[in-house]
């Protein structure tokens, strides 16, 4: 174990080691749609996305926040500045780039406590990195406390100049962007006290929606013209709930999960967790009309008063609600019937518990009301976990975090199982690993494993089941300190989560060497 005081001499000699503003001028234009090198004002204001006025910490002044589009090798520079106000929600911050590699950049992946401080009040911070080999559908959130339940998520977008799937639709733009978001009519910290379930007040489709009682506000629309292919771009930035995804009278061929493309697969609905994203193509290739999209909320399973709702519009069609009914359901969705376009295959051994680290990572719950990972309920260090590294640590019992910290040796193929037997409440868990993508070998609901082309993703549902037995693989081909944790936001509040400190050694040697000032500078006490 090291002490506090080797940590903040080395804080000292990385922010004096370069010359960086410790606040860089504001100047917010709002808009809803950024490049790869831009600025993210994080800021309270008041929004009534579903009828209901409340204070929210918005980016740039909108929800969801505006999307980042980029194509695949772009270098992101992007400034964030924290001008929050409202202490009724967090005045802390940061931003995390959700299924973002972040090779050789872990410094700037954006999560508190992690990878880096939060980010204080009338501080900036720039995160610097590239997407090389990374394209698909992302997304953008805080990673402090449950604020990103207060309105701080967005969508982020790498387009593929060479997409493979490219012929397979005719429209992928800014348009066919759909974000699903629970919303919440009180503020997040006093819900994250509370220990019981957290249940939303509304589904918003593209930042728009209705609650139960409430008025009939407008909702999302979605244009399409007779005839066209879109390609719908479907991200659940869900703080809790999971939704089964639908568009009456319309199928959706599945082609991305996660930033993976998949070899293409019909069907009528789709189950999509926090975290989770899907890309689909739908044709519009019914009658000129208004056609229900669906999003129904695993904790508000209603349509009344076209709540969980937004509209597929036929240009033609009148401006009104629709009247068409769900359906047809006739084509299931199987996670295990989603195979990788390019390169599939799981590495390693065939074989469940051949792999060069096994483990088994089991979550429960606490006679107090915490969430267990692993027989422990995370705690935030008092100091970043890179920075612990950064000052020495290299083994679970020299961190600064009680039991939560697994070492993984570079190089290595690891497998993870999640056992469920004890089924912690509010499953399913979506459970999502910061720094990779992986290979699900066994998916949830089945005992069948697949090692020769196993869907790949970053998110999982660890199942709804006792019997059910997620097992997982990667190769630690990328050194730093990786969260491993459920995405319902109220569950990591409480504990669920773990780092994977992986090859630790050489994470030091590479984020030593490429570590600007102000990630020091943001860990300093205000002088």
């Amino acid at each position: 174990m090291f002490s506090l005081s080797s940590l903040a001499f080395l804080l000292l000699h990385l922010s004096n080691a370069l010359s960086l503003p410790k606040l860089l001028d504001s100047d917010a234009t709002p808009t809803n749609v950024l490049g790869p090198v831009t600025q993210l004002y994080i800021a309270n204001n008041f929004i009534a996305p579903d009828g209901y006025n409340r204070s929210a910490t918005l980016v740039n002044g909108v929800f969801p926040g505006p999307l980042i589009r980029a194509n695949t090798s772009d270098a992101f520079a992007v400034q964030v500045f924290n001008e929050l106000t409202d202490n009724t929600m967090p005045l802390e911050t940061s931003v995390h780039w959700h299924g973002i590699f972040q090779r050789k950049s872990n410094w700037a992946e954006g999560t508190a406590y992690i990878s880096q401080c939060p980010i204080r009040q009338q501080q900036a911070f720039e995160h610097r990195f590239t997407v090389t080999g990374q394209s698909g559908t992302y997304w953008y959130h805080s990673h402090y406390s449950t604020q990103y339940c207060d309105g701080l998520r967005g969508p982020l977008v790498i387009y593929d100049p060479q997409d493979p799937l490219a012929y397979l639709y005719d429209v992928d733009d800014e348009n066919t962007v759909i974000t699903l978001s629970d919303w919440y009519h009180t503020p997040s910290i006093q819900l994250g006290e509370l220990f019981a379930p957290v249940v939303p007040n509304s589904t918003l489709i593209n930042g728009l929606g209705r609650y139960d009682g409430g008025p009939s506000t407008p909702l999302a629309v979605i244009s399409a013209q007779q005839g066209l292919r879109y390609r719908f771009r479907v991200v659940s930035t869900s703080c809790n709930p999971s939704f089964n995804f639908t568009i009456d009278g319309h199928r959706m061929t599945i082609i991305e999960v996660d930033g993976s493309e998949v070899q293409p697969v019909e069907v009528d609905s789709i189950p999509i967790l926090a975290g989770q994203r899907y890309s689909v193509v739908v044709t519009a290739d019914q009658p000129v009309g208004n056609y229900w999209i669906r999003s129904l909320s695993n904790l508000n399973a209603t349509f009344e008063g076209g709540q969980n709702m937004a509209i597929l519009r036929y240009e033609g069609a009148p401006d009104q609600d629709p009247t068409s009914a769900p359906g047809p359901y006739e084509l299931s969705f199987n996670e295990a019937h989603l195979h990788p376009l390019i390169n599939p295959g799981a590495p390693g051994i065939p074989e469940i518990g051949k792999a060069d680290v096994n483990l088994q990572i089991a979550s429960g719950f606490s006679t107090e009301g915490y969430f267990t990972f692993g027989n422990t309920s995370f705690v935030n260090p008092p100091v970043p976990v890179l920075l612990q590294i950064l000052s020495g640590a290299r083994h679970p019992s020299q961190f600064l975090l009680n039991g939560s910290v697994y070492e993984l040796p570079p190089n290595k193929v690891i497998e993870i199982s999640f056992p469920n037997s004890t089924l912690a409440p509010g499953f399913p868990h979506p459970i999502h690993l910061h720094g990779h993508q992986f290979d699900v070998v066994r998916v949830a609901g089945s005992n069948v494993t697949n090692f020769v082309n196993p869907v790949r993703r970053d998110v999982v549902s660890i199942g709804s089941s006792t019997t059910d037995n997620v097992t997982i693989r990667f190769v630690t081909d990328n050194p730093g300190p990786w969260f491993l944790h459920c995405h319902i936001d109220w569950h990591l509040n409480h504990g669920f989560a773990v780092v994977m400190a992986e090859a630790p050694s050489e994470a030091a040697k590479e984020q030593a060497a490429v570590i600007p000032a102000d990630w020091g500078q943001i860990c300093l006490p205000d002088m």
